[in-house]
């Protein structure tokens, strides 16, 4: 027992230095709920409001919408939007959406402050997206990253990793999957070094914090999970396994005061929220 303990306990330190944590423990922070200094942010995939019935069950798309309200996040990342529910947030006085031009999955940036500027970084050869929104926010202004990147289009069973044909293909789908996703992340992180302003990135990173994908993509910023999370993190299930692909990550100028996780199942993602305040604004 005890030398399985110990290559046990070696496994995990060695995956925490080469790979870096994975589970959270909270922080000490406290905050008031409503301070005028404090930006609570929430991220969603919405899987679009389910109007393609994923879910059998009746007004998923509203319970989305009342959970919104109910969490009253000043500012709302939405991937797989759907432009028919912007009415239905009306506690939201600016928006920002994939631009319709765009054949592509609909991002959308809702806040409870002006957006003064916006941005569409238009991926090459995918239907995924990121947009951006810069935010007065008092006397600074915030650019918020709504990303989406490639996702893998895998049905997940047994055949596609075991039978001859449908495994190779399952595998050439994951390599050009990986393959776009790290050019997806490298443009965001361009983009990033060139903003102006102080950034916040959410979406979803269809992997892990594992993956160099991630890593590229976070660079310096604080994951607002490692900072203030608890427990694993969950943002998505994979073969009842649960993953972490949903991210918020903060500049370095603010102080992660909270991050939850949520268990509400609305969506194939769960939805994430953070508490922030600029180091400016103490």
């Amino acid at each position: 027992m005890k030398r399985k303990f110990l290559l046990s306990f070696t496994a995990i330190v060695l995956g925490y230095f080469m790979f870096g944590p994975f589970y959270g423990f909270g922080g000490n922070n406290v905050h008031q709920e409503g301070v005028s200094s404090n930006i609570k942010i929430m991220s969603f995939n919405a899987w679009g409001f389910n109007k393609n019935g994923w879910i059998k069950q009746p007004g998923v798309g509203d319970s989305i919408v009342k959970f919104v309200k109910d969490q009253d996040p000043a500012i709302l990342c939405v991937q797989e939007h759907s432009r028919e529910r912007h009415r239905q947030l009306g506690q939201y006085k600016y928006k920002s959406e994939t631009p319709n031009a765009v054949p592509r999955t609909i991002q959308a940036i809702f806040s409870k402050y002006p957006i003064v500027g916006e941005g569409s970084l238009d991926l090459p050869s995918t239907i995924n997206n990121i947009i951006y929104a810069d935010i007065a926010f008092g006397k600074d202004t915030l650019r918020v990253y709504n990303v989406h990147l490639q996702s893998f289009k895998i049905i997940p069973s047994t055949d596609n990793f075991s039978d001859g044909e449908k495994s190779e293909r399952t595998y050439k789908i994951l390599v050009d999957t990986f393959s776009k996703q790290l050019e997806q992340a490298e443009i965001l992180k361009n983009h990033l070094e060139k903003s102006p302003y102080v950034n916040i990135v959410c979406g979803d990173f269809n992997n892990t914090q594992f993956s160099n994908v991630y890593k590229i993509a976070k660079g310096d910023l604080q994951d607002t999970f490692l900072e203030e999370g608890k427990g694993f993190g969950r943002t998505y299930d994979l073969w009842k396994m649960p993953l972490r692909i949903d991210y918020i990550l903060a500049d370095p100028r603010f102080e992660v005061l909270s991050h939850q996780n949520f268990d509400e199942r609305l969506s194939d993602h769960y939805p994430v929220m953070a508490t922030v305040r600029l180091n400016s604004h103490q």
